[in-house]
């Protein structure tokens, strides 16, 4: 997407730290300044900036501990707000025709769930007129309004959502996403230093990224993109404003559908991983019907997201059964199992290694080609890692190894999968 798509309808998000002080919102403004001068109608997304949202919530914490949901969100609302008038100021300072609106302005409609409302509708009349008019218009992120007309916010990361739920509404060209980091990459560049940033990844696989880890986008703001097939854009914040827009439109990462031509189809696009998992491993289980849901729904009931989940063999009709949760939930879910589970269902044992961690091999490409399993696992035997737990799906294969390893995996597999190399790109 280039200048030559005249008159495109253009979605900008920017972060806190881009809003961060007057200059740098100044900066924000000379390079949306860019992108309308070139012909787009623009609508930018901004955060509140750095540090607000959190200053806010500390002055709710020192009236009360247990502060009440819905007049939090009326606090938090407020440095979004804050963030767009000053925008608006900064773009009419370029000479631009500029208006900002709140999310109860647009209007954003939300459910109520206060703190962490989801989007269900919103109305694009009001933007799209105000853009036919010549304007750049300024919506506030992570913010809306439920149906008894109370401001809601979404959550942490919540203007990433905003941005493309918005973009999705005014059925923009492409969203594109500012962050403090010019892409996704294959793998994080602090443990392989030869990760390469990739020009395209799926929604399906930038999914499976996010949720194993990848913090470049929140989860939500990618399912939203794929559900209604927003192109997205994540790029570089830390380049200067007056960049040329050409090369500016076509560099960080595009996320994008399986469908586009342009996709190639790479058998492996990254490798992610997580250290924060511990594994449970509840011992001599009598292997009969609904044993499963005996262990693991008390651990459910106690809010516990288990992840990867394992049955041995029966033997003597017994079994083992070990499954990963979050490290930080560990203790809990111990507690749970010890004092609930075991006593119900005579298990013999209940172990736990908090010392391991999950890494994944991430590919649409794996659905039209065989033996990336065998590679992966031929790749950390050679390296003498030994594999704990296995979990597949259409486009991921994760492990469970020893965290010491986690490293030594990343970088070997990366170079397995020939990750490094220009002609691998997606």
């Amino acid at each position: 997407m280039g200048v030559e798509k005249f008159m495109a309808l253009i979605v900008h998000k920017y972060g806190g730290t881009s809003m961060g002080s007057t200059e740098r919102i100044q900066n924000v403004a000379r390079r949306v300044a860019k992108w309308h001068r070139a012909g787009h109608r623009m609508v930018v997304v901004p955060s509140a900036m750095s540090g607000e949202t959190n200053r806010l919530l500390g002055l709710a914490k020192e009236i009360t501990e247990t502060p009440d949901p819905r007049e939090l969100d009326q606090i938090a609302a407020t440095g979004e707000q804050v963030s767009v008038g000053l925008l608006a100021l900064a773009l009419q300072k370029q000479g631009l025709k500029a208006r900002s609106y709140t999310g109860w302005q647009v209007p954003v409609r939300t459910n109520s769930a206060h703190t962490k409302a989801r989007i269900e509708s919103i109305d694009e009349k009001r933007v799209l007129g105000d853009l036919d008019g010549g304007y750049v218009v300024v919506i506030t992120g992570f913010q809306g309004l439920d149906d008894q007309g109370s401001v809601t916010t979404l959550g942490r990361g919540g203007s990433d959502t905003s941005a493309v739920a918005i973009a999705a509404a005014l059925k923009a060209e492409e969203c594109l996403i500012y962050t403090d980091v010019d892409g996704v990459y294959t793998t994080d560049p602090r443990v392989e230093p030869e990760a390469r940033r990739l020009a395209k990844i799926t929604f399906e696989e930038m999914l499976e990224m996010a949720s194993l880890g990848s913090k470049v986008l929140q989860i939500r703001s990618v399912e939203f993109a794929g559900k209604y097939r927003v192109k997205t854009r994540v790029l570089s914040s830390l380049t200067d404003p007056e960049i040329n827009l050409e090369q500016e439109a076509q560099s960080g990462t595009l996320i994008t559908y399986e469908d586009d031509e342009t996709m190639e189809q790479a058998v492996i696009s990254g490798i992610a991983f997580n250290r924060d998992e511990a594994k449970i491993t509840v011992a001599g289980v009598p292997d009969r019907p609904g044993i499963a849901s005996r262990i693991l729904g008390p651990v459910a009931a106690a809010n516990i997201d288990v992840d990867m989940i394992i049955q041995n063999a029966s033997h003597d009709g017994m079994t083992d059964f070990s499954f990963t949760v979050h490290r930080n939930e560990l203790q809990k879910a111990l507690a749970v199992l010890s004092d609930k589970v075991q006593p119900e269902i005579q298990a013999r044992d209940i172990s736990s290694d908090g010392q391991i961690c999950k890494v994944s091999v991430v590919g649409i490409g794996m659905r039209s080609h065989v033996g990336v399993a065998s590679q992966m696992f031929e790749t950390l035997a050679a390296e003498g890692i030994n594999i704990q737990m296995i979990s597949t799906s259409e486009i991921k294969i994760s492990v469970v190894i020893a965290d010491k390893y986690m490293e030594l995996a990343v970088r070997s597999l990366h170079k397995a999968f020939g990750l490094a190399d220009e002609s691998h790109s997606v």
